[in-house]
């Protein structure tokens, strides 16, 4: 009997141990699946095969495991060009040694959570885009080497607990927007060759304790104050680039430190060590009873009044700098994280209240486009130009923290477009009751090129006509591609995406841009759709269109639809391109491809610009053309070398002319 007890205790605890192992290993499969859903552009598709109905991830791309594969150990996605958030799932990986996430575009803030990584050795998130402040938290992650937070956006005073990382060797800082002091101990005049002697007395605070620092970098911040005495053993240019108190022509200009707060001692130190001075002493005689209620009453009714205006001042701001916010929906509170949201972001963009948009739109009566996930509206502003006002379809519930940054990131990234070719964006709406999220846009009265193409009279739309539009979408392309830094793409580059003015001037309008971010919302859980070139995988649509070859491949198939007068995509005759390629190559039978709504064309351009399709929609995109080159090959009235192939393309007028060696 007692054997079989022992037999049935062993069984118990072997069960429950397993039980536990496999609960525990659920959390990381968890933790790298969440960490993958706030991934919304993955343009290499790095994360492809991270499937989260797989128990074992040892096999993920950038993911190493334990060798019993039992635990991950590592994570590096580095140069990847993924664009999303840090989750606070990513604490729970608790055997974690290296987290490597440089030079991608990461947002948002850094998770409090990763300070629970006890075993971490080496946390690499320079050059992303992270904003906030560095999270005191880190301070916990007593097993850490390198720490690298470089060429960020973060903000805020640097924290002293810093100081408890005792194997801390290497820490960047640089470029980011950290100002304060720079967290030194509780002796100023500790001289350098003494760095390490004292580090580790209780009574230091900040990074001082960190006797094995041996590389730090914390340049091209706003620090103030000193260079602590015992951080002097680091190189100079460790400091540049800040507002610190010396005169040095590496720190920034006084009218870049305007903004610095002033510098101020550690709290409750005493720089000289000597009695604090005017320290009033205890009163031998007592206040008389009046004095003492009247004061009490007046503390009150301040106290009172302030408690009222700061009330009303939360009330009314109607931008926060941090917000929280459900990334994945429960009733559970904690599941709330922090997004940090930049309020100078916009400050320079015009903010319209939804009241003046709404009489300006004829009580949003007044819809010109639609589209699952968004509804256009005509409208004249008073006393303004026309405009054309773009109104989310989302309702408030699935509207998260990371929906708002992205928002104010794209109004940004709108209102830094300046082109003929580029419609112009003239601001923005953003308000909570009704919940409203609109971009206004001049409006270009002649309505969308695929409405010309598909519905209009085929006659208004003559050869020398359409040349120039294509002349036009090209340029604009260029200046998207190769005129702003960092390059800008239209996410669904196709013929509804071009709207015209009354002379026909094309203007490109990216109205698409939000299906990436909103095709993670509850609202929209499933499949991207496209009424431009769809013959792809909605999956794959969405990486298709975040890099600059994808522009440039929509950009053939939009000369092709512009050519024939064909929709992208049809049910009789399936995807234009395959339908057209039977025509591309041959000169004998190219005029086929001409829409037949055209009385005159010229063959010469239609070459060119065959040419030019085939060019375009090459299956590898590095063998694609950039829009550079192929404007370069229609550079008005000049004859110069064409750097695509061995071709001469020459624009002269309202044609293309087309020369072979």
């Amino acid at each position: 009997m007692r054997t079989f007890a022992s037999f049935q205790l062993l069984c118990l605890v072997s069960g429950v141990l397993f039980v536990a192992c496999e609960s525990f290993a659920s959390k990381e499969v968890w933790a790298l699946t969440t960490f993958k859903e706030a991934i919304y552009e993955d343009p290499h598709l790095v994360l492809s095969n991270w499937n989260s109905l797989d128990v074992d991830p040892c096999g993920w791309t950038g993911i190493t495991c334990s060798l019993s594969r039992d635990h991950v150990l590592k994570i590096n996605i580095s140069g990847s060009s993924i664009r999303g958030f840090l989750v606070p799932d990513l604490g729970q990986l608790s055997f974690l040694q290296e987290l490597i996430l440089h030079g991608n575009k990461l947002l948002g803030i850094i998770p409090k959570e990763l300070g629970l990584l006890k075993y971490l050795r080496i946390l690499d998130l320079g050059m992303n885009e992270l904003t906030g402040p560095i999270p005191p938290e880190l301070g916990n992650l007593t097993s850490v080497v390198k720490i690298n937070l470089q060429s960020n956006g973060l903000s805020g005073r640097l924290p002293p607990e810093l100081g408890n990382l005792a194997y801390l060797e290497e820490l960047y800082l640089d470029r980011n927007k950290l100002k304060g002091t720079v967290p030194a101990n509780s002796y100023p005049n500790l001289p350098a060759n003494l760095h390490g002697m004292y580090a580790s007395n209780s009574n230091l605070t900040g990074l001082c304790r960190s006797s094995q620092l041996k590389v730090a970098d914390f340049s091209f911040n706003f620090f103030v104050g000193n260079i602590p005495k015992c951080l002097e053993y680091l190189p100079r240019s460790s400091f540049q680039g800040n507002c610190l108190q010396k005169e040095d022509p590496k720190q920034r200009p006084v009218e870049l430190c305007a903004g610095a707060p002033p510098s101020k001692g550690h709290p409750g130190v005493n720089p000289k060590n000597k009695p604090a001075k005017d320290v009033p002493k205890h009163q031998e005689t007592s206040k008389p009873a009046w004095l003492l209620a009247l004061e009490i009453v007046t503390g009150t009714m301040v106290c009172s009044l302030f408690l009222v205006a700061v009330f009303t001042a939360l009330q009314r701001c109607n931008s926060k700098s941090s917000i929280i916010i459900p990334w994945k929906k429960s009733a559970s509170e904690k599941d709330h994280i922090a997004v940090y949201i930049d309020s100078e972001m916009l400050k320079d963009v015009v903010r319209f209240n939804r009241q003046e948009l709404e009489v300006a739109c004829e009580d949003f009566s007044n819809i010109i486009g639609s589209s699952p996930d968004s509804l256009v509206y005509k409208g004249t502003m008073k006393g303004g130009p026309e405009i054309a006002v773009i109104s989310l379809c989302i309702k408030e519930e699935h509207w998260t923290g990371y929906l708002e940054l992205y928002f104010q990131r794209e109004v940004t990234d709108l209102a830094r477009l300046n082109h003929e070719n580029a419609a112009k964006l003239l601001g923005y709406c953003s308000e909570s009751t009704p919940f409203t999220r609109m971009l206004v846009f001049e409006y270009a009265s002649n309505g969308t090129l695929y409405e010309h193409l598909h519905y209009g009279e085929g006659c208004q739309l003559s050869w020398t006509r359409r040349m120039k539009i294509v002349i036009g979408i090209a340029r604009g392309l260029k200046y998207f591609h190769t005129e702003l830094e960092p390059p800008f793409t239209i996410s669904e580059l196709n013929s509804s995406a071009v709207y015209l003015t009354e002379d026909f001037l094309p203007k490109l309008v990216d109205f698409e841009s939000w299906k990436t971010i909103l095709a993670r919302s509850e609202k929209n859980s499933g499949s991207i759709s496209s009424q431009g070139d769809i013959c792809v995988l909605p999956n794959s649509m969405e990486a298709r269109h975040l890099d600059v070859k994808g522009n440039v491949y929509a950009f053939g198939i939009l000369l092709l639809e512009i050519i024939s007068g064909r929709p992208p995509y049809c049910k009789d005759k399936g995807c234009l391109i395959e339908w057209a390629k039977d025509y591309l190559e041959l000169p004998e039978v190219m005029p086929y491809v001409v829409d037949p709504e055209l009385k005159h064309f010229s063959y010469d351009d239609l070459k060119v610009l065959c040419d030019v399709v085939n060019l375009c929609t090459h299956p590898e995109p590095t063998k694609r053309p950039s829009m550079q080159e192929i404007c370069t090959c229609w550079r008005a009235e000049s004859t110069h070398r064409c750097p695509l192939s061995s071709r001469h393309l020459l624009w002269h007028g309202p044609s293309l002319h087309f020369h072979h060696k």
